[in-house]
C-alpha cells in the first residue's frame, strides 16, 4: 500500500466547544512548544518523503500563535514534499492577517472554517468563539491573500436552531461565494458538554424529522447553486473537492501524526494516545505513540469499502471492488444490494453502486445494511 497522505493534529483551542468529541484541550498553560518539537520529531521518523495531500486539523490549528505556527509550517514543508492539496482548519476569529500571509507563504491552497451558523445565538450555544463578523472578515482576508480554495463548515439540527435559522446560514455562506461546503448533523457524542446537558433534560434538540427536513432542504439548495455534491454532506466547485477526505472515503492509506490522530498504513489501523503529556512522553522515551492498532480482517476491509464508499455521489466502483479483493461485489453482498435497490436506497449503474436520494438521507441504515453480513 503506497501511502500518499498524512493528517497531522493539533490538540489545542482557545475555548472548549459544547458538541466537540475530537481530542482537544484548552490552549492555556499547556505545553505547546514542547508539543511541536515532539510532532516534528514523529513526523521526521516516519518513512514518507512525498505526499499529495496533507491535512492539518485539530483542536485548532490557527490556536498556535504566530511563531509556533511558522515553526509547524517550516517542519512540514522541510520534511515533506507536498505536491497536491496542503489543507489547514481555521477559526474565523483567528485568523489575522498576519497568520494568513504566512499559511500562503508555505503553500497552504485550502482553508477549512469552522463557521458552523451565522446566527449569534447559536454560536454562543454551540462555545463557538466568533461572532458572525468574523466570518465575513476572515473570508476576505483569506481573498486578499490569495488563498485558493476556501470552505465552510455549517451545522444542522442543532438546539434551538429552527429551519429558517438553517437557510438563513446557508444563504449567508453561499452568498460569500466560496469554493466548499461541508454541512453535517448534530450528533450527541459521548464526553461532550451538549451529551451531558441531554442525559439531564438540560437540552432540547429538534426532533429527527425537522434534521432530514433540514438535510433534504440542503441537498435542494445546493443542486441549484454552483457547487455539486460529491459526498453525503460534501459540496464543491469544481477543481475544489478535498482530495484529502476522498482518501478517507476510498478507502485509501494515510500517516496520522500527533496526540490522538489516526491512520492506515500497510494494513494497519491505528490510533496515537490522546493526553498531550503522554504523547510527548513516549516522542522523548524513542517510543511509537500509540494507543491501539489492528489489522482489519479481509472481511473487514470489504465492509469498509461499502460503507465508505457509498458516502460519495460517485458511490462504489465494482471492478476496483473486484480488483482490490480479487471477488466480485456481487459473491459478497449481492443479496444485500438487491435488498437495497428493491427499497430504492442503492442504484446500480455504468459499474458503480450508489445511493439515491432517499438513501443518503438515511445513510445509516444502508451503511449498518454492510456490517456483519460477509
Amino acid at each position: 500500500m503506497e501511502v500518499k497522505s498524512a493528517y497531522i493534529h493539533i490538540p489545542f483551542c482557545v475555548r472548549i466547544c459544547t458538541y466537540c468529541d475530537f481530542n482537544k484541550y484548552f490552549i492555556q498553560n499547556q505545553p505547546v512548544d514542547q508539543y511541536l518539537d515532539c510532532l516534528i520529531e514523529e513526523m521526521e521518523q516516519s518513512d514518507v518523503r512525498q505526499l499529495e495531500t496533507v491535512f492539518v486539523g485539530g483542536g485548532t490549528p490557527t490556536a498556535l500563535n504566530y511563531d509556533q505556527l511558522k515553526k509547524l509550517l517550516v517542519a512540514i514543508t522541510r520534511i515533506f514534499k507536498i505536491k497536491g492539496e496542503f489543507s489547514f482548519e481555521a477559526n474565523p476569529d483567528e485568523l489575522t492577517i498576519e497568520k494568513v500571509q504566512l499559511l500562503k507563504d508555505f503553500g497552504v491552497n485550502r482553508l477549512s472554517m469552522g463557521v458552523q451558523t451565522f446566527n449569534p445565538e447559536l454560536l454562543e450555544i454551540l462555545g463557538r468563539t466568533h461572532k458572525t463578523e468574523d466570518i465575513y472578515q476572515s473570508v476576505a482576508k483569506a481573498r486578499q491573500v490569495g488563498i485558493p480554495s476556501i470552505s465552510l463548515d455549517l451545522m444542522y439540527h442543532l438546539p434551538h436552531q429552527t429551519i429558517e435559522d438553517f437557510k438563513d446560514s446557508l444563504e449567508k455562506a453561499l452568498a460569500l461565494d466560496i469554493d466548499h461546503i461541508s454541512s453535517y448533523g448534530l450528533i450527541l457524542e459521548p464526553k461532550t458538554k451538549f451529551y451531558n446537558m441531554y442525559r439531564k433534560g438540560q437540552l432540547k434538540v429538534p426532533n429527527e424529522d425537522v434534521g432530514e427536513e433540514m438535510y433534504e432542504y440542503l441537498l435542494e439548495r445546493m443542486e441549484q447553486s454552483d457547487m455539486h455534491q460529491y459526498e453525503i454532506s460534501n459540496f464543491g466547485k469544481d477543481g475544489h473537492e478535498s482530495e484529502h477526505n476522498k482518501v478517507y472515503w476510498k478507502n485509501e492509506g494515510y500517516y496520522g501524526f500527533g496526540a490522538g490522530a489516526s491512520g492506515y498504513v500497510n494494513g494497519e489501523r491505528y490510533n496515537n494516545v490522546n493526553p498531550v503529556n503522554h504523547y510527548i512522553k513516549k516522542i522523548q522515551n524513542k517510543e511509537r505513540p500509540i494507543l491501539d492498532s489492528t489489522f482489519p480482517t479481509l472481511s473487514e476491509q470489504m465492509e469498509e469499502e461499502m460503507f465508505l464508499g457509498l458516502r460519495m455521489n460517485q458511490g462504489v466502483n465494482k471492478s476496483r471492488f473486484q480488483q482490490k479483493f480479487n471477488t466480485s461485489i456481487d459473491d459478497i453482498f449481492g443479496t444485500v444490494i438487491n435488498d437495497l435497490i428493491e427499497r430504492e436506497l442503492i442504484i446500480e449503474q455504468e459499474g458503480y453502486i450508489s445511493m439515491t436520494e432517499r438513501g443518503k438521507v438515511i445513510g445509516n441504515v444502508v451503511f449498518e445494511s454492510f456490517l456483519l453480513n460477509v
